[in-house]
């Protein structure tokens, strides 16, 4: 008897009516010969702190006491409810795979996650805590949720241990992300009283929309001038924009040039005109179709996600969590038959043969997202589950389509004397081809009728401008930056096939990307959640709890950004080669954290940073002496209620303040000379801290009071 365990029910329904021949039980289907049961997703999460490290008196109130927390071996639970409570749901059909797993005439189990390492650990997972005794274990993996690949793949499975990097490399990220999730975010929530949700990702993912925001609010713009003629030749007119720029205090060089060029003629050097075959987009990736989703349809990433996944579920489009924009080559026979079902309707495609296509050396596991050969009946999706689907299946036509898109490409050269030479660049549609059935930014652009030797007039004048401040991310803008944090922005992205990617999928190979198509989308939506950014139409902006969480972390010294991210994202990768073992990159985890839980009391007093924890009592108010604690923003009076308004931030001139200065500040007059304050104009300064009618003041001329 064979057991097939599947991630969802639904999933577990699919392979069934690829199977066939099954009847409902309790928690399972029955056939002849193979039972199919499922999970809920995760029935299992790991343990938490009080798991590893219990508190004396048994509660599970955050505390340092227990904190840091580096298993030595990673437990697995059943996962709880909202209750904390274990949820019955979940111990009922996780008895019911257990019963199953075990029963004497089931010989094989077979591991029915989705195709991905998320899914190979949920099922291993059920698995592993299932059985009694060993028994042969193989992998069902499914590009798409059609009955005929479900059939195809039942009949070609291949044993478990195939999948252990996968597996290996899935277990690593859950480890580590939970290392730095629990650890930093119990201990960044005890030190500023503000539950703060610290994770590997999420804060390179919050920080970049946060420093763009400040780079946008910091902005002065500045004017300068370009030089720019605009006059008529022919009854049209020719703009010629020089290089050249000047300072806002430079209008008389500007003009000096302008005199300079009208005193020359300009001349037609050379026409050029090429008819060439324009190349359509590329098949999509999950995150490439989130940004078209997102700046057309304004969706967020997640509600793109949920519907490219139920689309999925339902055998339209083929696995959504990819990051490759290629086919498989064993995908061609499949593809030739979704091509021949697309000509049957009207759709003028061929099958194409192409590298450009068809590239195993670009997929790391699943090839980019198409239609299956399943066509849906328009009027039983909704409008946006429509959208989604248009959009995939166009994109696919028009990788695929029979007509090319022909243009006529135009460049003119103009010369200004000897002094400069401007290209005007042009190109006309002649014939749409694939344009027909999928969206293009490429439009006609007519330049004037010129040719070669004819005299253009010209007449330059100075046009005062002013320098723009970045904009804020989009979808598309901040998905390509997760993509490759270190790949400069203005760079432009050809997405086109045929276009030379090589070094866009080597790096995202060695996992230099923040996140992954599978965890990013959810990401984003935590961070939305938290009140940390916020998305209108197709624009991330930071929230004043987005600033708080990044400043707090900066001011603890918690440095989470896309360099170290990044770092622990290539070791994950090596885990995934097998180049390293799933304890190397979480040893490297727990060496970056256990810097933050370092004894701050070993730095000397002027160098010393550490606020302190959300309530600790670092002296005596000035004003009432009543006791002053550690607050949300600083130090602040405890009898704050009655009046009292004696505070001290925790954070001046660039600079935070420690509790241990703060308390000899309260209990002297003064604190040591601190090093490290930066004034408004940028420049580093030090200086003594003291107590002046009730606030506190710099005293730069005071020497150190003794410690």
């Amino acid at each position: 008897m064979i057991l097939i365990i599947a991630e969802k029910p639904s999933l577990g329904r699919n392979i069934a009516a690829g199977i066939g021949n099954f009847k409902k039980c309790n928690g399972f289907l029955q056939g002849d010969g193979c039972i199919i049961t499922w999970a809920f997703g995760h029935l299992f999460s790991l343990a938490d702190i009080e798991r590893y490290n219990p508190l004396p008196d048994g509660t599970r109130n955050w505390t340092m006491k227990n904190l840091p927390c580096f298993p030595e071996k990673f437990e697995y639970e059943l996962r709880k409810g909202n209750d904390k409570g274990l949820d019955d749901g979940v111990v009922r059909q996780f008895k019911i795979i257990e019963e199953l797993c075990n029963r004497d005439d089931v010989d094989l189990i077979v591991n029915a996650g989705d195709a991905d390492r998320e899914g190979e650990i949920i099922v291993r997972t059920c698995i592993e805590k299932a059985l009694k005794t060993p028994k042969n274990v193989k992998r069902l993996w499914l590009p798409d949720q059609t009955p005929q690949t479900v059939a195809a793949a039942f009949a070609d499975m291949k044993n478990d241990s195939e999948y252990e990097c996968l597996a290996a490399e899935g277990y690593a990220r859950t480890y580590i992300d939970w290392l730095y999730g629990v650890n930093l975010t119990r201990y960044a929530t005890l030190k500023t009283g503000t539950l703060l949700r610290v994770g590997r990702v999420i804060v390179p993912i919050v920080k970049a929309i946060y420093d763009r925001d400040m780079a946008i609010r910091n902005f002065v713009p500045e004017k300068y001038y370009s030089i720019v003629s605009k006059e008529e030749t022919n009854g049209e007119t020719v703009e010629l924009q020089s290089k050249q720029k000047f300072k806002g205090n430079e209008l008389y060089k500007a003009q000096e040039a302008c005199a300079r060029y009208n005193a020359q003629k300009a001349t037609v050097i050379s026409v050029k005109r090429k008819k060439d075959t324009l190349s359509s987009g590329k098949l999509y990736s999950l995150s490439k179709l989130q940004n078209v989703l997102g700046k057309k349809y304004k969706m967020s990433m997640a509600e793109s996600l949920e519907i490219i996944q139920r689309l999925y579920e339902s055998g339209y489009l083929t696995y959504p969590r990819t990051n490759s924009e290629y086919l498989a080559t064993a995908e061609k026979d499949k593809v030739k038959k979704i091509l021949d079902n697309c000509a049957k309707i009207g759709y003028p495609v061929v099958f194409k043969d192409k590298k450009t296509i068809f590239d195993d050396s670009k997929i790391e596991s699943h090839s980019a997202i198409t239609p299956t050969y399943k066509i849906p009946d328009k009027s039983r999706l909704s409008e946006k589950e429509m959208q989604v689907y248009s959009t995939v299946f166009r994109r696919f036509i028009a990788v695929f389509c029979a007509e090319d898109c022909l243009v006529e490409k135009i460049e003119i050269t103009i010369s200004v004397g000897d002094l400069e030479e401007f290209a005007l660049k042009g190109m006309a549609i002649k014939e749409k081809g694939w344009m027909k059935y999928d969206d293009s930014t490429q439009k006609d652009k007519i330049l004037p009728d010129l040719k070669k030797g004819d005299e253009v007039n010209i007449n330059f004048v100075p046009n005062e401008k002013e320098t723009t401040p970045p904009k804020h991310y989009t979808i598309e803008t901040l998905n390509n930056y997760l993509k490759n944090p270190f790949r400069e922005e203005k760079a432009a992205i050809d997405d086109t096939v045929g276009a030379d990617d090589a070094e866009e999928y080597r790096a995202m190979f060695e996992g230099v990307e923040l996140g992954t198509e599978a965890t990013r989308t959810g990401i984003i939506d935590n961070a939305r959640k938290s009140g940390y950014i916020q998305l209108k139409k197709d624009v991330y902006t930071i929230l004043p709890d987005g600033i708080y969480f990044i400043e707090s972390l900066q001011r603890m010294e918690i440095c989470m950004d896309k360099y170290k991210t990044s770092e622990m994202g290539k070791a994950l990768k090596k885990v995934f080669r097998g180049e390293i073992q799933i304890q190397d990159s979480v040893d490297l985890a727990v060496n970056e954290i256990a810097r933050y839980f370092q004894a701050s009391t070993e730095a000397p007093l002027e160098e010393d940073r550490d606020i302190g924890f959300f309530g600790d009592i670092v002296g005596e108010c000035p004003i009432c002496k009543a006791d002053v604690k550690r607050n949300k923003f600083g130090y602040g009076c405890s009898a704050y209620k009655s009046g009292c308004k004696f505070s001290i931030n925790s954070y001046i001139c660039g600079r935070a303040i420690s509790a241990r200065n703060v308390k000899l500040l309260l209990k002297e007059g003064k604190t040591s000379k601190i090093r490290g304050f930066t004034s408004k104009n940028g420049k580093n300064f030090d200086a003594v801290l003291k107590i002046a009618d009730g606030r506190c003041v710099f005293d730069f001329d005071a020497p150190n009071p003794s410690n």
